[in-house]
C-alpha cells in the first residue's frame, strides 16, 4: 500500500479593506523590502498557508529598523494595519495565533506604537453595536489574553470599557434569546455566546493585572460599578432555570470568583461562603454592595440546581491547596458536603446526578489537599469511622450501579480518593493490619461478584494494601472472577479488577523471592485457572476470557506463553474437544493466536517449528468446534506487524480453510471469516508495496529484513497466484443453488478483496486486481445472485460489482441492456415484495452505464433534452432523472387503475415496487449537489402528488377497523357484485383459508357473471378479478392487505427520504432547494393523518420511520415556522386525546395503534442538548392523564396515555430523560392495574412491563430473577425514593385485605404488582441502618401477603421478604414465623396461611445458607436454635397434616437443614452433630407416620 498523502491543512487567508491596500502600496519601496512591501505581497496571496511564511518574518524585518525607524510613518501605518488584521481574522485561524507569537517578540522601541496601534482598535471593537457582532469581540478579548503581551497590555487599558461592552453584551444576548423562543438554531447560538462571555469574564479576573490591588475597590470606581453588575448577571444567570445547565454550571464558578476578588478582607470569604450555602446568612454583617449584588442568594429561597452549582464554584475556585483559609476553611469544606448530601436526596434529572457525581469527587480532591496541613479536629471528622466518609461510601454503593458510565466512574474516583483520604488521617500507621481497611476489603468480598461497583472498589483496595491479604482470606477469587467473565456487562470490570491483582502479586512475589521460584507459584494462582477455562469453560465465558485477559496477562507476562504452551501440549491428546468443546487444542490456538496478535511470536516459521506442528494447524482449520477454527485462522492471518510476508504455507492453509468453511451457518462466525481474511489480505497487500521499493531498488533482502529469503519478484508472483486460485475458489461457490451462507460468505470476501486492491490510476503498482479477472461468465454469476431471495445477498453483490468500476460487455451491448430494463420493470411489478428489491439493484446498476437502452432514451428525449448547459451534467443524474420519469409514468396509470379498481392492482400490479424503486435510487443520489435542478423539480412535485394518490388509495384498508380480513368495495359493478357474494359465503365460515390461500391464475379470457352463482363452491374464498393478458386471478384479502401497507410502507419511507435528502427552499422562487416549506408541511399532515388513523401495523410502524426523518430535519431546519412543527403538532394531538370525543378518528384498541409512535417521534427528535421542554410538559399531562378517574369520565384518554407512557419508557434514545418520572409511572401502572375496565388494566400491564425492563434492566438469560437484573434495595428507594410511602402504603392495603376476611383471588389484583418489585430486590451487606428509608417497616405487610389464598402471590412473597430482612436478623424471623405455626392440637387453621409461612421459612433459610462470609461458631449456633424450632412443628410433615402441599414446602425445609448441617465446613465443629442428631432423630419418625 503506498504512502498517504498527509492531509493539507485548510487556512482561510487574511484580507484587507481597499484604503488599508492602498496605504500599503503607497509606502511600499521599490526594492520591496520595508514592511509595507512585506504586509503588499501578504495579502495579495489568496492562500492561507502561504501567508504564514509572511508573517513570520514580520519581526525578524523589524529588528533591522533601528531605533529612528519608529519615527516612519509608514511603520506607524502598518502597525495599525497589523492590529485590524488581528481583529478581523477568526477565533481559530491559525493566523491570528501565527501572528501573536510573531509580535511577542517585537523589538521593545516599538512596543509603545505597537500598544497604541491595538489599544486603539480594541476601543473600536468595543464599541460595536450589532448584537451578532458580539461574539467576535468577545472572542478577540479571549484572544488577547491568552498568549498575547500587546493584547494583554491593551485589555488592562481598556479594562473598564471591556467591563461595560460584557455588561451589555450579556443584557442584549439574554433579551434577544428571549425574543427567539422556540427557534433553537438561534437559541442554541445565543446560548453559546453567553457561555463564551462568562468564561471571558472569568479569565479576565483571573489574568489581568488591573484586578491586582486595591484602589478600584471603591464605591464610586466605573471598574467597581461594573464588576457589581456582572455579578448580578451571573447570579441571575445561576437561578435561570430555562438555560442551558453549562451555563447555570459557569455561573456559578463565576460568582464564587467575583466574590473572592470583591469581597474584603479574604479572611471571612469562607465564612460567608458557608452562610450561603447553609441559607443562613446575616445581613447585617456584610457590605451594602452585596446585598445588592446578591439579593436573591441572601434573602430568596434557591433552587437546588444553584446551590449545587455554588458548592461547584466553592470547589473549584477557592485555594485548598494552602493554609490561606485557615479553620474557617475546614468548617466550609465540611458544610460543603453536607449541602452535596443534602441535595443528593433532592436530584432527579440525571443531568444534575452527574453534576453531583462531580463535585463529590472534586469535593475528596479538595479534602485531600486540606488534609496536607489541616487540623487534627479535620481529621478525626474525615478518617474512615467519621459519619462523612460513611455517607460518601452510602453514596457510592448506592450509585456505583448506576446506567450513566460516567456516574459509575466518578463513583469509582470518589472511593479512589476515600482511600488516600483515610490514609491521610492515619499517617505512618500500616495500611494491610488497618481496621478500616481491613472491614472494607470484608465488606466488598462479602458482595456477589455480578455488583459491577465491587471489581472497581476492590481494584482500588489492592493499589493500596496489595492482594496478599486477600488471598489469605479466599485463594479461590481469581477462578471466582474468571468465572462470571461469561456475563458480558461483566466482563471489562473483571479483567481489569484481574490485570491489577496480578500485576500486584507478581511485584510482591519478585520482592520477597531472590530467584526465580517465585514464577511458578504465580502461575498456580493466574494461568492455571485460565487454562482451566479455556479447556473446560462455557462458549461465552472461553471468548471473553480470550478477548479481555488473556491479551492482558501476555502483554505483562510474556514468558508464560511457553508455560501455557507447555501444559497444553501434554493435554491435547486427552482433551482433542468436540463440536461443544473446544479442548486443549482449542486453548493452545487461543494462546498462540493473541500472542502473535500482540507481537509476542517472533515470527510466523518460530511458531510452527517450536511451539506447534504443522498437523495440528491442519487439525484446527477442520475442527468440529467452530471457535477452534476462527483461532486458528486468526493465527494465520493477524499479525502485530501489517508489513509481515505471508509464507508459503500459510497461504497453502488458508486455501485448505475456505474449501471447508464457507457454508458455515452461524453468521458470527462467517463475519470473524471473513474479518481475519480482510486482515491478511491487507497484510498481502502492504507487504506487497515493500516488495516491490525493494525490488525496485534492485537489492536483495538480508537476513535482518526478517521478510523472505527468495526474490521478491517470487513472492509478488506467489501471491498473485494465491490471489487468482483464491476468487476462483469463490466464484465456484457461487453455482446457482448454493446456500445462503456460502453466498453471503463468498461475496463478503470477494468485496474485501476489491477493496483492499482497489482500481488504481497511474504508475502505482498493484500485486492483484480482481477486475482483471472477471470474465462474461463471472460477471453473470455475479448478476444471477439478484435472483437471491436474501437482501443480503443483492447488496453484497450490487457493492461489489460498483467496486470493480467495469463496463461489462453485457452493458454494451443495447438489445442486452434493452432486455436489463426490460426485466427490471417487470420485477417492480410483480405481487412477489423481493423481486422489486431486485428491480431497484438491476435499476441502480444501470444508471451507473454510459448510455440506457434506446428505448427509455427516445421515450424521453423530448423531456430530457432541454438547454445546452444541462449537457454537462454527470452521467448519473441524467439517467436517474430518466429512469424516475419513466416508473413515475407507469405508476401514475397503475394508480390510475388502482383507483377504479383495488383488487385488480393487488393481483396483477401491485404499485409498491415502482415507489420502492424510485426510493432507492434517490437513496444513491447526491441530492444537495444536482446539476439539473430545473428538472428535478417539477419531478418532485409530481412524485409527491402520486404519492399522496396512491395514499389515498390504499388508505381505507389501513384504517379499517379490521384490516386483516378486509377486501374493500370496487366501483367496478361486476367485481362488487362478485366480492359480495364471495363475502356472504364466507361470513358463516370459522377458517384462516381465506387469509392463507395462494393466488391462482385461471387460463380465461372473461368469465360469466351468469354463472357465478353456479360455481360459488369453486370460487370460495377469493374473487377473480381481470388480470394481465386477459387472464383473470382469484384475489385473496392478504394480497390486498399486503399491497396496501406495503404500498403506505414504501410512500412513507419515500417521503421520509425526500425531507432527508432534498434541501429546502426558503421561498418558492429560490433556486437553493427542490422542496417548498409548504410541501414539507404537507408531507408532516400526511405522517400525522396516517399515524393517527391507520389501524395496521406494518402500515404505522414504517410510517413512523418516515416520519423520524422528517422531524430531525425540522429540529435543524433554520425555518421559525418548521421549527415549530413539532410542538404545534405534539400540543394538538395532547388535545384531542384529552377530550375524548365520540367523533375522534383516534384508535383506542390495538394499543392506540400509530398514536404512541407519533408522539415517539415527536419527543425524541427534541435536541438533547436543550432543556427537553417538550419531554416535561408531555410527561406531566400524560401522568396526569393516566391516573384513577371518576366512573362518569371516559377511558379513553387514560388508555392512550398508558399506551404512549409505555412507548416512551421504551424507548432508547431518551436515555436517562426519562427516569425522573419513572417513579410516577409505576404508580399509575399499578392504580390502573385495579380498574374495573379490562382497558385500563391491560394497558397498565403492558407499561409496568416495560417500567419493569426500564428499572431492572433488559433480562439477558432465561432465569427470571437473575441477579444482573434485580438491585438492592438501598439502590433501588435512593433512585425512586417516591416509591417508598407509596408501596409501602398500597402493601398495607393490600395486607389488610388478606387479613380481614376468605381474600377473593381478584379483591387486590395490585398485590401482583407489589410483590413483582419486591421480589427483584436483593439484600447487601452493605445496606445498614443509617439508610433514611427503613427496608424494616415491609416486613411485616410482606408476611401477611403470604397468607394469599392465590399460590402464586404467595411464592412471591416468600421470595420478596428476603431482601427486606437483615442477614443478621434472619434466624430470629425464621424462629418467629414458625412460632406462628399451629400446633397438632389446634382445631382450626388455615392451610393457605401455612403453605405461605413455610414458603417464606425455606426462602430465608436458604439465603441465609448461602451467605458464605459468617463465622463457623455462629453459624453453628444459628442452625442449631432453628432446627429446635423446626422439630416442634413435625407434625406438618407427617400424615397428620392431610394437605400435601404444605408437607412436601416442610420436607424440603428438612431437607435443606440436612444438607446444611452435614456439609463439611472448615475446623472442628463438636456442636454440629448433637443438631443433626436432634433433626435426624425427629425425621425418622415420618418413615412410619
Amino acid at each position: 500500500m503506498g504512502v498517504k498523502k498527509k492531509r493539507e491543512m485548510q487556512v482561510a487567508a487574511l484580507t484587507v479593506c481597499h484604503q488599508d491596500l492602498e496605504t500599503l502600496r503607497s509606502f511600499a519601496d521599490i526594492e520591496g523590502k520595508n514592511l509595507a512591501s512585506l504586509l503588499l505581497r501578504c495579502v495579495q496571496l489568496t492562500d492561507g498557508v502561504s501567508q504564514i511564511h509572511y508573517v513570520k518574518q514580520i519581526v525578524p524585518l523589524l529588528e533591522k529598523v533601528d531605533k529612528n525607524g519608529i519615527r516612519d510613518p509608514s511603520v506607524q501605518s502598518c502597525l495599525d494595519i497589523l492590529a485590524g488584521i488581528y481583529f478581523s481574522l477568526s477565533l481559530k485561524n491559525p493566523l491570528k495565533k501565527v501572528l501573536a507569537s510573531s509580535l511577542n517578540g517585537l523589538p521593545e522601541f516599538f512596543l509603545t506604537e505597537a500598544i497604541h496601534s491595538f489599544t486603539s482598535r480594541l476601543h473600536k471593537e468595543l464599541n460595536t453595536t450589532d448584537l451578532y457582532s458580539y461574539r467576535k469581540v468577545i472572542d478577540n478579548i479571549s484572544s488577547c489574553t491568552e498568549n498575547f503581551n500587546l493584547g494583554r497590555v491593551s485589555v488592562n487599558n481598556l479594562l473598564q470599557n471591556v467591563l461595560h461592552f460584557l455588561q451589555k453584551s450579556f443584557i442584549e444576548i439574554l433579551e434577544e434569546n428571549r425574543k427567539f423562543a422556540g427557534n433553537h438554531i438561534v437559541q442554541t447560538q445565543l446560548m453559546n455566546d453567553l457561555l463564551v462571555g462568562i468564561r471571558v469574564s472569568m479569565m479576565l479576573v483571573q489574568k489581568v493585572q488591573g484586578f491586582q490591588g486595591n484602589l478600584w475597590k471603591t464605591s464610586t470606581s466605573p471598574m467597581w460599578q461594573s464588576m457589581c453588575g456582572l455579578l448580578s448577571i451571573f447570579i441571575k444567570f445561576l437561578s435561570d432555570d430555562d438555560l442551558l445547565q453549562a451555563i447555570q454550571s459557569t455561573s456559578g464558578l463565576a460568582v464564587i470568583l467575583f466574590i473572592k476578588t470583591m469581597f474584603h478582607p479574604s479572611e471571612k470569604i469562607p465564612e460567608l461562603i458557608s452562610s450561603l450555602l447553609l441559607r443562613s446568612v446575616d445581613c447585617t454583617s456584610i457590605p451594602e454592595w452585596f446585598i445588592c449584588s446578591c439579593r436573591s442568594l441572601c434573602c430568596a429561597n434557591v433552587s437546588v440546581s444553584t446551590l449545587l452549582f455554588l458548592c461547584q464554584g466553592t470547589l473549584a475556585m477557592l485555594d485548598w491547596q494552602d493554609r490561606s483559609m485557615g479553620p474557617s476553611g475546614e468548617t466550609l469544606l465540611l458544610d460543603t458536603v453536607h449541602v452535596l448530601f443534602t441535595l443528593s436526596s433532592q436530584i432527579k434529572e440525571s443531568t444534575l446526578e452527574m453534576f453531583l457525581s462531580r463535585i463529590l469527587a472534586s469535593w475528596t480532591n479538595a479534602a485531600i489537599h486540606t488534609l496536607e496541613f489541616s487540623s487534627p479536629a479535620l481529621k478525626d471528622s474525615l478518617n474512615g469511622n467519621s459519619s462523612t466518609v460513611g455517607r460518601l461510601l452510602e453514596y457510592v454503593y448506592t450509585h456505583w450501579e448506576h446506567p450513566l458510565d460516567a456516574l459509575r466512574h466518578q463513583t469509582k474516583m470518589i472511593f479512589r480518593n476515600l482511600l488516600q483520604i483515610h490514609e491521610l488521617t492515619v499517617k505512618g500507621a500500616d495500611l494491610v493490619t488497618d481496621p478500616y481497611f481491613l472491614e472494607l476489603t470484608k465488606s466488598l468480598l462479602q458482595l456477589e461478584w455480578h455488583i459491577k461497583g465491587k471489581y472497581t472498589c476492590l481494584g482500588c483496595l489492592v493499589e493500596y494494601i496489595g492482594i496478599e491479604h486477600i488471598l489469605a482470606i479466599d485463594k479461590s477469587i481469581p477462578s471466582q472472577i474468571l468465572e462470571v467473565m461469561g456475563d458480558q456487562s461483566l466482563v471489562p470490570y473483571a479483567s481489569d479488577l484481574l490485570e491489577t491483582m496480578f500485576k500486584s502479586h507478581k511485584s510482591h512475589l519478585k520482592s520477597q523471592t531472590v530467584d526465580s521460584t517465585w514464577i511458578d507459584q504465580w502461575h498456580e494462582t493466574w494461568v492455571s485457572p485460565l487454562l482451566h477455562i479455556l479447556c473446560e469453560g462455557n462458549l461465552d465465558q472461553k471468548s471473553y476470557v480470550i478477548d479481555y485477559y488473556l491479551p492482558k496477562l501476555l502483554n505483562y507476562s510474556p514468558e508464560s506463553l511457553r508455560y501455557m504452551v507447555k501444559i497444553l501440549q501434554t493435554s491435547i491428546d486427552a482433551k482433542t474437544g468436540s463440536c461443544n468443546s473446544r479442548g486443549a487444542l482449542g486453548a493452545l490456538m487461543a494462546c498462540l493466536r493473541a500472542a502473535r496478535a500482540h507481537g509476542h511470536l517472533q515470527s510466523a516459521t518460530d511458531a510452527w517449528e517450536n511451539l506447534v506442528s504443522s498437523a495440528r494447524i491442519k487439525q484446527g482449520l477442520i475442527h468440529q468446534h467452530c471457535q477452534v477454527r476462527i483461532d486458528t485462522l486468526g493465527l494465520l492471518c493477524e499479525s502485530n506487524r501489517s508489513t509481515e510476508i505471508v509464507t508459503t504455507e500459510e497461504m497453502q492453509w488458508i486455501q485448505f480453510f475456505i474449501t471447508y468453511n464457507l457454508n458455515s451457518q452461524s453468521p458470527g462466525v462467517r463475519q470473524q471469516i471473513c474479518s481475519l481474511l480482510k486482515k491478511l489480505f491487507c497484510r498481502i497487500q502492504e507487504s506487497s508495496q515493500v516488495l516491490y521499493k525493494l525490488e525496485q531498488s534492485k537489492s536483495k533482502l538480508t537476513a535482518e529484513s526478517e521478510l523472505t529469503k527468495d526474490q521478491p519478484s517470487i513472492t509478488l508472483q506467489q501471491y498473485k497466484n494465491f490471489m487468482s486460485s483464491i476468487c476462483s475458489s469463490l466464484f465456484e461457490a457461487l453455482f446457482p443453488g448454493s446456500s445462503y451462507s456460502t453466498r453471503f460468505s463468498a461475496l463478503t470476501i470477494l468485496g474485501s478483496i476489491a477493496e483492499v486492491f482497489p482500481v488504481l490510476e497511474g504508475s502505482v503498482q498493484t500485486v492483484y486486481q480482481l477486475s482483471q479477472d472477471i470474465d462474461d461468465g463471472r460477471f453473470q454469476t455475479l448478476m444471477e445472485c439478484f435472483t437471491s431471495t436474501f437482501e443480503e445477498v443483492k447488496t453484497l453483490a450490487f457493492d461489489l460489482l460498483m467496486k470493480l468500476s467495469i463496463r461489462a460487455t453485457q452493458f454494451q451491448d443495447s438489445e442486452k441492456l434493452q432486455d436489463f430494463f426490460q426485466a427490471a420493470l417487470e420485477l417492480s411489478t410483480s405481487t412477489k415484495p423481493y423481486d422489486c428489491v431486485t428491480a431497484s439493484y438491476l435499476l441502480n446498476l444501470l444508471i451507473w452505464q454510459d448510455a440506457l437502452p434506446a428505448s427509455l432514451s427516445a421515450s424521453l428525449a423530448q423531456q430530457v433534452e432541454c438547454r445546452d448547459g444541462d449537457k454537462s451534467a454527470a452521467v448519473v443524474e441524467r439517467n436517474t432523472l430518466m429512469v424516475i420519469k419513466c416508473l413515475m409514468e407507469h405508476l401514475e396509470e397503475e394508480v390510475s387503475q388502482a383507483e377504479n379498481s383495488l383488487l385488480q392492482a393487488a393481483a396483477a400490479f401491485p404499485m409498491y415496487g415502482r415507489v420502492h424503486c424510485i426510493t432507492g435510487m434517490l437513496q444513491k443520489l447526491p441530492l444537495n449537489s444536482l446539476q439539473l435542478v430545473s428538472e428535478w423539480r417539477p419531478v418532485v412535485e409530481k412524485l409527491l402528488l402520486l404519492s399522496y394518490r396512491l395514499s389515498t388509495v390504499v388508505s381505507p384498508v389501513i384504517q379499517s377497523s379490521s384490516p386483516e380480513g378486509l377486501i374493500p368495495m370496487d366501483t367496478d359493478s361486476e367485481s362488487a357484485s362478485r366480492l359480495q357474494v364471495i363475502l356472504n359465503e364466507i361470513q358463516p365460515r370459522d377458517t384462516n383459508d381465506f387469509f392463507n390461500q395462494a393466488k391462482i391464475l385461471k387460463e380465461c379470457d372473461s368469465f360469466d357473471l351468469e354463472d357465478l352463482n353456479a360455481s360459488v363452491s369453486n370460487i370460495d374464498t377469493s374473487a377473480e378479478i381481470k388480470g394481465k393478458e386477459g387472464k383473470t386471478c382469484d384475489v385473496t384479502a392478504q394480497m390486498v392487505l399486503v399491497c396496501c401497507w406495503r404500498s403506505m410502507k414504501e410512500v412513507a419511507l419515500l417521503l421520509g427520504t425526500l425531507c432527508q435528502l432534498l434541501p429546502v427552499r426558503s421561498v418558492p422562487e429560490s433556486s437553493d432547494g427542490l422542496l417548498t416549506v409548504e410541501q414539507v408541511k404537507e408531507i408532516g399532515e400526511y405522517f400525522k393523518q396516517h399515524l393517527l388513523q391507520s389501524r395496521h401495523r406494518g402500515a404505522f410502524e414504517l410510517a413512523y420511520t418516515g416520519f423520524v426523518k422528517l422531524t430531525e430535519i425540522l429540529n435543524r431546519c433554520p425555518h421559525v415556522s418548521l421549527q415549530k412543527l413539532p410542538e404545534q403538532w405534539l400540543w394538538s394531538v395532547l388535545e384531542e386525546i384529552k377530550c375524548s370525543d365520540p367523533s375522534s378518528k383516534l384508535c383506542a384498541t390495538r394499543r392506540s395503534a400509530g398514536i404512541p409512535f407519533y408522539i415517539q417521534a415527536l419527543l425524541a427528535s427534541e435536541p438533547k442538548k436543550g432543556k427537553m421542554d417538550l419531554l416535561k410538559i408531555t410527561m406531566k399531562e400524560l401522568l396526569s392523564l393516566a391516573g384513577p378517574i371518576n366512573d362518569s369520565q371516559s377511558t379513553s384518554p387514560q388508555v392512550h396515555a398508558l399506551n404512549i407512557l409505555r412507548a416512551l419508557f421504551r424507548d432508547t434514545r431518551l436515555g436517562e430523560n426519562i427516569i425522573p418520572y419513572v417513579a410516577d409511572g409505576a404508580k399509575a401502572a399499578i392504580l390502573g392495574f385495579t380498574s374495573p375496565v379490562w382497558a385500563v388494566r391491560n394497558s397498565s400491564t403492558l407499561l409496568f412491563s416495560s417500567l419493569i425492563t426500564r428499572i431492572f434492566g433488559v433480562k439477558r438469560g432465561r432465569d427470571e430473577l437473575s441477579k444482573t437484573n434485580r438491585m438492592t434495595g438501598r439502590e433501588f428507594f435512593s433512585r425512586f425514593p417516591e416509591l417508598y410511602p407509596f408501596l409501602l402504603q398500597r402493601l398495607e392495603a393490600v395486607a389488610n385485605s388478606v387479613d380481614c376476611d376468605m381474600g377473593e383471588p381478584d379483591r387486590h389484583p395490585s398485590m401482583f404488582l407489589l410483590l413483582l418489585v419486591l421480589e427483584r430486590l436483593y439484600p447487601s451487606p452493605m445496606d445498614g441502618t443509617s439508610s433514611a428509608l427503613n427496608l424494616a417497616s415491609f416486613v411485616p405487610f410482606i408476611i401477611r401477603c403470604g397468607h394469599s389464598p392465590i399460590y402464586r402471590s404467595r411464592e412471591m412473597a416468600a421470595r420478596a421478604l428476603v431482601p427486606f430482612v437483615m442477614i443478621d436478623q434472619v434466624p430470629n424471623t425464621i424462629r418467629a414465623l414458625l412460632a406462628t405455626l399451629p400446633n397438632s392440637t389446634d382445631q382450626c387453621f388455615r392451610q393457605n396461611h401455612i403453605h405461605g409461612t413455610l414458603l417464606q421459612v425455606f426462602h430465608l433459610l436458604q439465603a441465609f445458607t448461602d451467605y458464605k462470609h459468617r463465622t463457623n461458631s455462629d453459624f453453628q449456633q444459628e442452625l442449631t436454635d432453628i432446627t429446635v424450632c423446626t422439630k416442634a412443628k413435625l407434625w406438618l410433615a407427617k400424615r397428620q397434616n392431610p394437605c400435601l402441599v404444605t408437607r412436601a414446602v416442610y420436607m424440603d425445609i428438612l431437607f435443606l437443614l440436612t444438607y446444611c448441617l452435614e456439609k463439611p465446613t472448615k475446623g472442628n465443629q463438636p456442636g454440629m452433630l448433637p443438631s443433626c442428631n436432634l433433626l435426624w432423630n425427629g425425621c425418622k419418625s415420618l418413615k412410619y407416620k
